[in-house]
């Protein structure tokens, strides 16, 4: 499965020591023999070495300010990248609690993390090291550097395509760091390695680069639907620039509603279609489901093997009473699980009504009493290391997958579900160029996959940006969109809105405003007097 991307993911692997991160200087250095001339000066060399701008977000190591894949507090599993972002975006909200006591983890529900946090300090490497290997990249693959190398035309135009990728890859990372850490360090090909520390940029300007480089290479990608699976098109430009333009509001002060319901129209009419069962999204063979989704991270239980991404969801939510083997795993990690405000958020716990409710209640206990108990919470098994049930609504039937210690569940990035829910949302917030009925058909095809009938259909009175938000949590939980979500509407810090441990208290309770950004890491603070903390850390 997912043979040509990985693959190349694969042949990257020879060069995966040839370039590390340091982030207070965004520096990279050769750690072999093997040097960047040597990587560079063949169309295979830079075919592998644009194979790992792809591998970095599915293999680990080489994350931490040395480069040398160590983050202090977390191990080689823990710094991939997804894994990273999962735990800052869905630990820190309503839809997940962990048992573990690994350094960081239990602080992200409490909201007390602090700027040594190891998670956060993990994930703001990780997104430098990729950001890093993209920028030297693009400066190696410059049209005067490519003219110089003398190679065939053909091969100058396959390096050109990848370089607009590479493009692509690094203003989506940049747009998780906008996110998450507002001002960031800031550095592009232009800045030649090794000599400067980064100065910080605002996060408005960080926004207007990132829309701005979307812009101008969403021309030059290939067409929507038809790269490579696993690989950037038209639409994956376009499905960020509607995510950045939904969250506009919180990163710039300036609302951009028509942008997005612009840039969500432009991916829904490109030609995706949702599949047919919501319980097919997540599963080993979730390769199939490219109707639906616009751009994934690739795992392989042979290929890419390690304990991070799909790997690290399907088997950290197993614990309790649930057999690992029904899963097609071999172990139960009894890790994370999730609170009584999503499992509320849903008709039934059975998924008898709507399929999405995807819970292991049979052990476990509605109301959390210990946060590290597991069976305390009610389970999730939503990423199942299966192909498509053989068996209609028996979740643990379906092929298993090809390793039963790694997935080969595929994380998509991007997928239509997400572009509907934008599109409503923005409608519904005064956004022009849509409208209210076309909102209102979208999410009832939503809903009309998850119940199977038009029973869950809701009327165009029920249709607020309430409603959206509680389906976006039906839709997307533990798919990384939880905490931008509650921040765009005032629920993350507030007191209007309160979840089990919120802020360490058992029924809640608000925390200070400034943790709607997350700090930079002191130890870039110290060394880097470019930069300047975000407040209150």
């Amino acid at each position: 499965m997912k043979n040509n991307i990985l693959k190349k993911m694969a042949v990257a692997g020879l060069v995966a020591g040839i370039l590390t991160s340091c982030t207070k200087n965004l520096d990279l250095k050769p750690t072999n023999g093997i040097t960047a001339d040597v990587v560079y000066s063949t169309p295979a060399g830079y075919k592998q070495a644009f194979a790992k701008l792809y591998g970095s977000y599915a293999l680990t190591g080489n994350t931490g300010p040395s480069g040398d894949g160590d983050v202090q507090g977390i191990d080689e599993g823990t710094s991939d990248f997804f894994r990273l972002y999962w735990n800052a975006q869905e630990l820190t909200t309503d839809e997940a609690v962990c048992a573990w006591g690994d350094p960081g983890v239990p602080d992200l529900h409490k909201m007390n993390w602090t700027s040594d946090n190891p998670i956060l300090k993990g994930l703001y490497y990780r997104s430098y090291y990729q950001i890093t290997l993209c920028n030297d990249f693009i400066n190696q693959s410059s049209d005067a550097t490519l003219t110089s190398k003398g190679f065939a035309q053909s091969d100058i135009d396959a390096i050109k395509q990848y370089r607009y990728e590479a493009r692509f890859l690094r203003a989506y990372q940049y747009s998780i760091l906008m996110d998450l850490f507002g001002n960031v360090p800031f550095a592009t090909e232009k800045d030649a390695i090794g000599t400067f520390l980064p100065k910080q940029i605002a996060r408005a300007d960080l926004f207007t680069y990132i829309e701005s480089e979307l812009k101008a290479i969403a021309p030059s990608l290939v067409a929507a639907k038809t790269n490579e699976y696993g690989r950037a098109d038209q639409a994956a430009a376009w499905a960020l620039l509607a995510r950045i333009y939904l969250n506009a509001q919180v990163y710039t002060g300036t609302a951009r509603w028509t942008d997005a319901v612009t840039y969500a129209s432009k991916v829904i009419s490109a030609g995706y279609v949702l599949v047919n069962d919501y319980r097919w999204l997540m599963r080993a063979d979730n390769n199939k489901n490219t109707s639906e989704f616009i751009l994934t991270i690739n795992y392989d239980g042979l290929k890419t093997q390690g304990y991070g991404g799909t790997t690290f969801l399907a088997h950290s939510s197993l614990g309790g009473s649930m057999n690992a083997g029904d899963y097609a795993l071999d172990y139960s990690w009894a890790g994370n699980r999730t609170t009584k405000s999503l499992v509320n958020l849903f008709p039934d716990m059975t998924g008898a009504k709507d399929q999405r409710a995807e819970f292991y209640t049979p052990g476990q206990n509605l109301d959390i009493n210990d946060l590290t108990v597991f069976t305390d919470g009610i389970g999730i098994n939503k990423f199942v290391n299966r192909g498509r049930p053989t068996t209609p609504n028996i979740l643990t039937t379906g092929a298993p997958g090809s390793n039963q210690t790694f997935c080969d569940i595929d994380m998509p990035i991007f997928r239509l579900a997400e572009m509907y829910l934008i599109y409503a949302e923005a409608v519904l917030r005064g956004g022009t160029g849509g409208d209210a009925v076309t909102a209102l058909g979208y999410i009832n095809s939503l809903r009309q996959r998850a119940y199977g009938n038009v029973s869950g259909n809701i009327l165009p009175t029920q249709l607020t940006t309430d409603f959206i938000l509680d389906e976006r949590a039906r839709e997307l939980y533990w798919e990384g969109f939880r905490r931008t979500d509650l921040i765009r509407y005032n629920k993350f810090v507030e007191s209007a809105y309160l979840w089990p441990w919120k802020g360490g208290v058992k029924d809640g309770t608000s925390v200070g405003a400034f943790r709607v950004l997350f700090p930079l890491p002191s130890a870039d603070v110290s060394a880097n007097t470019n930069l300047k903390q975000n407040p209150g850390y």
